[in-house]
């Protein structure tokens, strides 16, 4: 086999597993919403799964700043007016964690890892 069909059979297959794992991650990855509006959060309550990763999907549908903020462990996510972002938690172990906009302080929420 000349080493350009050896590169060719290389590429085809780094390229099929790239194109296997992004979905099989995507699909394994669970995803949980959480919208701020000008000093309100909703929803106020998320059960997550403890020792999984998930991924929080934040949205500011407000007209004005909003900061997903947690104390403990600590996560900080600045969001301006009418955007969107998203947020990777490796892992929580199972307990209540409170969240909060740390702009709109009165806009409080608890995650939940079961």
């Amino acid at each position: 086999m000349t080493k350009v069909l050896r590169g060719a059979w290389l590429l085809i297959g780094l390229t099929s597993l790239l194109a296997l794992g992004k979905p099989l991650l995507a699909a394994d990855e669970p995803t949980f919403a959480i919208e701020f509006k000008d000093g309100t959060v909703s929803p106020t309550r998320i059960e997550v799964p403890a020792k999984t990763r998930f991924k929080l999907e934040l949205t500011n549908s407000g007209k004005t700043a909003a900061e997903f903020e947690t104390k403990s462990p600590k996560f900080e996510k600045v969001l301006a007016a009418g955007t969107k972002s998203s947020l990777v938690i490796r892992t929580l172990d199972p307990g209540e964690y409170e969240f909060f906009d740390d702009f709109h302080p009165q806009a409080k929420g608890k995650l939940v890892a079961k």
